[in-house]
């Protein structure tokens, strides 16, 4: 490798075992990377979660790199080549849990930025990095719980990079402009249980709704537009009975989600599923969850910095995408600021022998200073 800097970082926060909700020292690896830069460091606990807000510069505009320190659980153990915690490179390939879900992003941004210090001491605007351990898990005391201080205290961001896995061939071919909308329901259908060879004398639940989920899973809720695609329903648990076979159930429960687009709300989705359950004449009880609003980040400043910076170092035309799950720029988009997300390639992640390849990490670095460059550079 032409500079290895990105990677000597990257085996150092990798070998964290940084399991959600635990941090795990890295972000105190990260600070003390960046406050020599002249960043104010500022730890923010909230329950069994830690984050960090570093801030260089007092004035506008504000670019952030954001992203988590936390990883998923490793799974059968026995099954990696390697140990996921012990970072190894085997065949050009960096393997280790979180490799490509994000600690090697989160490298590439700490060089990025020393590199872009070095070379414009005196940029423009402020430089912020937003981190969590809190992406991984419930979401619920990391990204969102700074993000309400840092309104609180009216202290905004102009462009938000977050560090996600984005790419799906080759580095920067993928951008994450944006992000559809999560709904989550639980449904109870309400019957009366049984002995099923009396049926006149029960209300099997099961058979009360297929029909109503027939037709949820058949509607068209939308067509989409020319930044998200159409809206999706799925239905992700079904469970009823008591485990005999001998039963009919009281009541079943389903749990199905919405991806949706920029076309609908929540409120408009609610109230087209009730429609349909009443029109089915159901007894239910119905729970929902918002985990996300949909976002979009149209092309504008960021965006243009993103595609000319992954242009100069990979030569690859970029294309822009909502699809895929949530991510925690859902909960900085609606303070205003431009947000997108641009990592490594995304083909391994959650899996088995999660693993990068070692070469695209200084490249990703390069993006990053490059679009530190476009934005600040004085």
């Amino acid at each position: 490798m032409k500079h290895s800097d990105t990677l000597a970082l990257s085996l150092e926060l990798l070998q964290q075992p940084s399991l959600t909700p635990n941090d795990h020292n890295c972000q105190d690896i990260m600070a003390d990377r960046l406050r020599p830069l002249g960043f104010n460091i500022e730890k923010m606990r909230f329950d069994d979660v830690d984050n960090l807000w570093a801030r260089k510069g007092t004035c506008d505009p504000v670019f952030c790199f954001a992203g988590h320190t936390d990883v998923v659980p490793v799974g059968h153990a026995d099954a990696w080549h390697s140990d996921p915690f012990v970072p190894e490179i085997r065949d050009g390939k960096l393997y280790a849990r979180g490799s490509a879900d994000m600690k090697t992003a989160l490298a590439a941004m700490v060089v990025a930025t020393e590199r872009f210090i070095k070379k414009y001491p005196n940029h423009n605007g402020s430089i912020a990095y937003l981190i969590t351990s809190d992406e991984e898990g419930p979401s619920i005391n990391g990204t969102v719980k700074v993000i309400e201080t840092l309104e609180a205290r009216q202290e905004k961001m102009t462009w938000c990079l977050v560090g996600e896995p984005s790419s799906t061939h080759r580095l920067g071919d993928v951008i994450k402009n944006g992000r559809r909308g999560s709904l989550n329901s639980v449904l109870t259908i309400k019957g009366k249980q049984g002995h099923v060879a009396y049926p006149h004398l029960a209300n099997n639940p099961i058979h009360l709704a297929t029909a109503a989920l027939d037709e949820l899973c058949r509607t068209v809720w939308d067509e989409g537009n020319v930044y998200f695609p159409a809206t999706s329903f799925q239905i992700s648990n079904i469970h009823a009975g008591t485990g005999a076979t001998n039963v009919i159930p009281g009541a079943l429960e389903v749990t199905f989600n919405f991806r949706y687009s920029t076309e609908v709300t929540a409120d408009l989705l609610k109230q087209r599923v009730l429609e349909i359950l009443d029109r089915h004449q159901l007894q239910y009880d119905i729970q929902w969850t918002l985990s996300g609003l949909p976002f979009l980040t149209p092309v504008g400043a960021l965006v243009n910095a993103a595609k000319t910076a992954i242009q100069q170092v990979t030569g690859v035309e970029a294309e822009l995408s909502t699809s895929g799950g949530t991510s925690d720029g859902r909960f900085i988009a609606p303070t205003g600021a431009q947000v997108l997300e641009l990592g490594v390639l995304n083909a391994t992640i959650h899996q088995v022998n999660e693993h990068v390849n070692v070469d695209e990490l200084e490249a990703l670095a390069e993006i990053y200073e490059q679009i530190l460059v476009q934005l600040l550079a004085a």
